[in-house]
Order: structure tokens, then sequence, then C-alpha cells
């Protein structure tokens, strides 16, 4: 049944200035006679005051209330870090057995609310609770209770509770403070210059230790390489030089020692990924005598930004020397000393455009281009009419490392319409695989060309090919270099639009880059990379047999055996979870790689301890308290009224709010005008009759 509550109230028949206007009348006409015992001045006193009360219009009014339970939030912190030790087990013990108490505690309801993980937010414990509070009415909230291990991310600087004077208990699955040693990363760039160093730099902390001090080993570790230990002090920050030795990412890993008692060794190891990137890549394009094909190299060169190119187009031959002194021409003379000889190491790809060998370039500088080829360098020749002549460059020493060359002189030259084809091998190469307008099942969507250059039997792989199945461009491994050889001289007619145009900006492109070692152009090559908590392996191969099998370990030194899956020509994949942050290694058997895994959320497992400092200063404006659930679990829990204490050893209050509801409203006048006028009459009648005596 609902209670019923019964009030005084007032509604004054006057406005309440002129109600206390006649007040101050009556009591300058009643004091004096009062003052004096003048008879009948408590009589008329006595009539007056019954005005007073009748205008005041005194009721008396009874309300049904019903009373609404108090509202109590708790919420339980899921994030990452409540996953370490015992930590999630004790939080839901805890949560447990609260909601069992109040379930038993008549008045309450108690709201369960979880913070799961926030990504690279950290925990966003208040904003959590701001947000559940929502919908909860602030004079029915009872108090907060968080069940967490303190790491808040978003507590507000001036430790003010936003939700008012609520109290918030925090509840701590640990025992107490805890220590942690931690590696921090100051700095990383994410890409460095190939041929270059960077400088990583990070600091090793203990967090909970009175006063760290002393020096801790850290292992070094860069894509597989022996590792590196150092000593570094304590809480210094620490500057290591990292080279780029090739393109694409490099990983590196750092690990400190471990804290003797620390809570977990998570945050011990730190990973780093630097993509290796080249600077602007130095070409340099030497033309033969001028042809109509001769501007598609340069066009391609000189519309890729990260090119520098030199070209040099030879339009004066040594047998056409006049004896014209230099001074006097117009032309600037061919520096042949200059580039192949003292700069030639400075070139990432020299191209040799319909190039002959009519005197230019003595034996000795065609030698040096050989030996930059087998040293690393980049060699790409298009080849027309002048390959297949006495002045062929097959024929000089920079045939040795030449693919092909032409059986017969006389012969070498062939006339007549084809259509450029991509070879077997050239369906399952980077550099040919899957061009614009080519169909597995019918003939390419591209023009025709009319001159190719035959040649005998070809070194390394043959990509393109004509339609009796001659060879069209070959690439090869010399040494440590690549030579490609393009024998057409008429892939300008594609750039001009000749029956419909061709791929020759994407295949030159492709071709350019092949031969500077791009990573991703790479025809027998293992990659790993990973991309949302997943391990995605790739492998490429010219080799047409069964999948390959790859041994994957893990950062704890875990190996995995998987059969990688085909995919597209050429390539087989395979995906495996990877969520252990460190270095990842893939091998095949001949090439090994490395990937890196940081952690899923850095700022998370920042700090792992379980403390009580983050939240210290909301616990106390809000007057709420901090319990530890090791070992003694969750308090217990009860009511309190306002004005008591919110907690004590062993239990947390609620606050009682007694917010209630009306119901009802029964309202009765104390003082009707049928008894007021029959009061006031007699009591001035009396008050007459005793002063006329």
């Amino acid at each position: 049944m609902d209670p019923i509550i019964a009030a005084l109230r007032f509604q004054p028949l006057l406005p309440l200035w002129l109600l206390a206007g006649l007040g101050l009348l009556a009591a300058v006409a009643i004091v004096p006679a009062l003052l004096r015992r003048a008879s009948g001045a408590v009589l008329r006193a006595v009539a007056f005051l019954v005005l007073l009360v009748w205008l005041a219009g005194p009721r008396l009014v009874q309300e049904t209330r019903q009373g609404l339970p108090d509202i109590g939030l708790l919420l339980v912190d899921r994030t990452g870090s409540m996953q370490i030790g015992d930590r999630a087990a004790l939080a839901e013990q805890a949560r447990m057995k609260l909601e069992q108490a109040a379930a038993r505690l008549p008045g309450l309801e108690l709201r369960t609310v979880g913070l799961p993980e926030a990504g690279s937010a950290g925990t966003p414990l208040i904003g959590a609770i701001t947000r559940a509070l929502a919908d909860i009415p602030r004079r029915r909230l009872a108090g907060i209770v968080a069940i967490t291990d303190g790491q808040a991310h978003d507590v507000p600087a001036d430790g003010a509770a936003p939700w008012g004077s609520a109290p918030l208990h925090v509840l701590i699955p640990a025992k107490g403070e805890e220590t942690d040693r931690r590696l921090r990363v100051v700095e990383a760039p994410s890409f460095g210059l190939v041929g270059h160093r960077v400088d990583l730099r990070y600091v090793v902390e203990d967090l909970g230790v009175a006063h760290p001090a002393g020096a801790v080993r850290v292992t070094i570790r860069q894509d597989g390489q022996p590792p590196q230990v150092a000593s570094v002090p304590i809480g210094r920050v620490q500057t290591i030089p990292v080279p780029i030795a090739r393109a694409g990412p490099t990983a590196v890993e750092l690990q400190v020692e471990t804290l003797p008692g620390e809570v977990s060794t998570l945050n011990n190891r730190a990973v780093v990924e630097i993509n290796g990137v080249r600077d602007r890549l130095r070409v340099l394009l030497v033309s033969g005598e001028p042809h109509p094909g001769e501007r598609t190299w340069r066009r391609l060169l000189k519309a890729d930004p990260a090119v520098d190119l030199v070209h040099f187009t030879i339009l004066r031959p040594p047998e056409k020397d006049d004896l014209t002194p230099l001074n006097e021409l117009a032309l600037i003379a061919f520096p042949v000393s200059e580039l192949f000889q003292i700069k030639i190491r400075q070139f990432d790809l020299i191209i040799l455009d319909r190039f002959q060998n009519r005197g230019i370039l003595p034996p000795a500088y065609l030698r040096n281009i050989a030996e930059y080829v087998r040293n690393g360098g980049a060699l790409l020749m298009s080849a027309g009419p002048e390959f297949a002549s006495i002045t062929s460059l097959a024929s000089t020493p920079l045939g040795e490392v030449l693919p092909a060359v032409p059986p017969d002189i006389d012969e070498a030259t062939v006339e007549g319409p084809f259509r450029p084809l991509v070879s077997a091998a050239g369906t399952r190469h980077p550099v040919t695989a899957n061009l614009p307008g080519w169909q597995a099942n019918g003939p390419p969507r591209w023009g025709e060309w009319y001159r190719r250059i035959e040649v005998g039997d070809a070194r390394g792989e043959v990509v393109m090919q004509t339609g009796d199945g001659r060879p069209l461009l070959i690439l090869d491994r010399v040494g440590k270099g690549r030579v490609a050889l393009l024998l057409s001289d008429q892939i300008w007619l594609w750039s001009r639009g000749h029956e419909g145009g061709g791929p020759q900006a994407e295949l030159l492109r492709r071709l350019a880059h092949w031969l500077m070692k791009e990573p991703e152009l790479e025809e027998n090559a293992l990659s790993a990379r990973v991309q949302d908590g997943k391990l995605l392996i790739r492998r490429r191969s010219l080799a047409d047999g069964p999948p390959a099998a790859v041994t994957v370990t893990d950062p704890d030194g875990a190996p995995t055996r998987l059969t990688l899956t085909r995919g597209a020509p050429g390539e087989e994949d395979a995906v495996l979870a990877a969520t252990r942050p460190g270095v990842w290694q893939v091998t095949d058997g001949s090439q090994t790689v490395f990937a890196a895994v940081g952690a899923a959320n850095p700022k998370e497992f920042e700090d792992l301890r379980a403390t009580a400092t983050k939240l210290a200063p909301l616990v106390a404006s809000s007057g709420g308290s901090v319990h530890w659930l090791d070992p003694a679990g969750a308090p217990d829990l009860r009511l309190v009224e306002p004005d008591a204490a919110n907690a004590g050893a062993g239990w947390i209050g609620l606050r009682r709010n007694h917010d209630h509801l009306v119901t009802g409203v029964a309202s009765q006048t104390l003082l009707p005008p049928w008894l007021a006028l029959p009061l006031l009459l007699g009591f001035m009648l009396a008050a007459w009759r005793r002063e006329g005596r």
C-alpha cells in the first residue's frame, strides 16, 4: 500500500505583501495595549490572529506517494589490460556477488554495463560512465561501482566527478599496487632512404618503483640478423642507428630483461617497422640515331617524379666529324669518360635505346657497363636493326651480360606484322602478368608491331613473345644485377594509339622498377605482412608445381608449418592469426622474410599495473572508496542515508535518495469561512464587553 504523507500548507487569500501589512498594523494597534495591560487587549489580539490566519488560508494536504527505487551503476572493465593474470576471473566473481547482493536489497536497481576494448583510445572509463548515466535521472543515482585495474585514460585533469555527488567505488582485481617495466619507443621514423641510416629512440622505465635506477640489458634484432645486446640506464632516452639496406619494410624488435615481480612482460618488447624507400632514382638514357620511338622513353621517365633522368641522344657520330672546333659546335659533346667511368655507379638504371657500337664508347667503357651490371646495376636495351648489324653491341664486351644475341646478322631483322603476346612464364611474372588488355582466352586487345630482331638461345625468362613463340622481351639476372632486352623498337606504336594502342606505359614502368629491384615486382619472392591481426603470406614463383609449404615462427620461437593455397598464376597465399606482438619469421627453405606485429593497443598496454593512483582524485571528490579484490573478493553492498558514511571496512554503500512519484493529493481547509467568521465576531464581542465593564 502506498504511504500517505500529510503536510500543512497555506493558500493566502491576499497577496503576501498586503497580508504582511495587515499583520504589521495589527501589531501596532495591539502591542501598546498589551504593554499597558489594557482590559480586553488579549481578546482583541486573538481576534486579529484569527483574521490573519483565515486570510493566510491554512490547508491540510495529504499526498499518496509511490517510492522509486534508487539506481546504482556497475561498470565492468573488459579492455585488454584486464585480461592479464587473474584479473578477468576476479572481476567476474565480483560482478556476480554484487548483482546477487543488489537483488536482495529492496528499493535498489543495479544496472551493469561492460567497457569493451576501445582500440587506440586506451580505456575511456569516465566516458563509458557518462554514457551509461545518460538515461539515469541524477536524483535517483545511488552511486557508481567500477571493477577495473585503475588504468583509465580519460580522467578529468581537475579530478572533479562529472556526475555530481554520487559516490564512486573502485574495485581493483589485485592484491595492491603493482610494479611494471616497460620499453617505450619515443621516436620511430615510418620510412628511411635505402642506403642510409635512421635513428630510433627508446627509453626503459620502471613504473611503481620508488627510486628506479641502475642499468638493464636490451636485446635488439633486425630482420633476423644476429641480436645485439646493449646495457642502458633506466629512465634515459637511448638512440640506436638502424641501417636501411633494401626497399620495403624493415622490422626492428627491442626487448628488455624482466623486472623481478613485475605484473607482466607484455610491454617489455617493442616492434617497429620502417619502410625502406629509394631516393630519387637516377636513370641514364642514351639514344642512338633519332627514331620515332625515342620520345616514348623520355616521356615515360620524365612523367615519374621519383626519377632523375639524364638523357643523351647521339646526333653526331664519329664518322661525321668535320673537324669543327668545339667552341663553334652547337651540340654538347658526349661526356663519355664522365658517364661511363667516373659516375657510372651513381645510376640506378642505364637504358640503351637503339644504341650501336660506332666507336663512341671504347671497349673499356663497354666493359665498365658490363661490370656495373654484375655488381648490382640495371641495364635495359631496346634493340632495333642496329642490333643485327656489324656495329651491334652483342659483339662487344657488353654482349657478355646480354641474355641473347643474333645468330645470323644478315637474317636477324624480321619485318612483318605480328601481335606481341605474353608467354606462359610471363603470365606468372609480375612485370607482364595481367597487363591491361591481355586476355587469357583470346587475342590481346592491343595493336600490332611490324619489326623484331631474331636471336638465338636466350638466358633468363622470356616473358613476351611473338605468335610463333620467338622471344620478344627477355629478363635476366647477371651477378648481382639485372638485364632486360626488348627485341623490337616499335613499342612506340602503342603510345601513338595504333590499332587501339597498348599498355606501353604500364609495361615500361614495371620493367624499370623490376630492373631497379622494387620488392613488389620480384618474380620469385616470399612476402609477409600483418593486417587486422592476421599474418598474410604470399609467395611468387615462376615454377609451375604443387603449392609450397612454409614454416612460420612466432615471436616466442614456436614454429608452425603451413601449406600455401594456389591463387592467381604464379601466386600462393596463406593466412594465419597473428595477435602476439613481436617479429614473425616466415621461410620456405630458400627465402626468409619477417613481419612486425606491434601491440594491438599500445596505449592500453603502455602501463600494465593495477593501481588506484589515477582514479584517486575522483574517488576522493565523490566520497567513494577503493577496495582490492584479491584475496577478499567483492565487499558487501549496503544502502546508506545521504548524510551517512559511504564505505567502511569490507563494505560499500549506495546512497538512498528517497525519490518518489505523487499518485494522489487530498486537500482540506483548516479554517473555513463559516468557522472563521463566528470566531472573529465572538472574540471581538468578548473584547468589547470586557472593555465596557
